[in-house]
């Protein structure tokens, strides 16, 4: 039986979007079956279309789903990739996770993997923060952290975060990087599957 993964992400600039997508490619070569999905946006219209690389990556991802509760109830596991703010996650993303708290009640997110990426404008942005913080919701939920540890060399040579990649805004998606997010994404695929049984 497949593992369904849902890869829920934030992105205002592109950045969460394409580790997002990375992650996605991975785990469904890996043989998940995969939902990428996006956070409402809850910024003002008026200020994402003041910011011409927000409004174009909204219009280029207006494919995307929006997550759901639904979503979260179907899925056997969950990639949550959203960037560092004043070291936590978005409002976005919080806002998201506010919608939860009947499936939390009910016991529709317990046992379930779940793993985390981020990004920031500097590597000592608060990238790690974002991504412990995420993981102590979490953790109320009854989830089973699936980080990447140092499991593969990929993991040391994309910058060697153990909590969960973390992407530094303007650097190159080299292949290190994309190894990285793929190991992620593999392992909770993989983890995810055996949690599930």
């Amino acid at each position: 039986m497949m593992t369904k993964l849902a890869v829920i992400y934030y992105s205002t600039y592109g950045t969460n979007y394409q580790m997002a997508e990375i992650a996605a490619d991975a785990a469904r070569a890996a043989g998940a079956e995969v939902r990428l999905l996006k956070v409402a946006e809850t910024a003002p219209e008026a200020v994402v279309n003041s910011q011409d690389a927000w409004k174009a990556l909204v219009e280029k991802t207006a494919h995307i789903p929006v997550a759901t509760p639904e979503d979260m109830e179907w899925a056997d596991a969950y990639l949550f990739s959203a960037p560092t703010r004043f070291g936590g996650a978005p409002s976005q993303m919080r806002a998201f996770i506010d919608t939860l708290g009947g499936l939390w009640f009910a016991g529709k997110l317990a046992n379930k993997g779940v793993s985390v990426m981020t990004s920031s404008q500097s590597p000592h942005a608060g990238q790690e923060a974002t991504t412990l913080g995420l993981y102590t919701t979490f953790m109320h939920w009854g989830c089973i952290i699936v980080a990447p540890g140092f499991t593969d060399e990929s993991v040391a040579k994309a910058g060697g975060n153990p909590y969960g990649y973390a992407h530094t805004q303007g650097a190159e998606f080299t292949a290190d990087v994309t190894a990285a997010i793929g190991h992620q994404a593999r392992r909770l695929v993989e983890i995810s599957g055996k949690i599930r049984g």
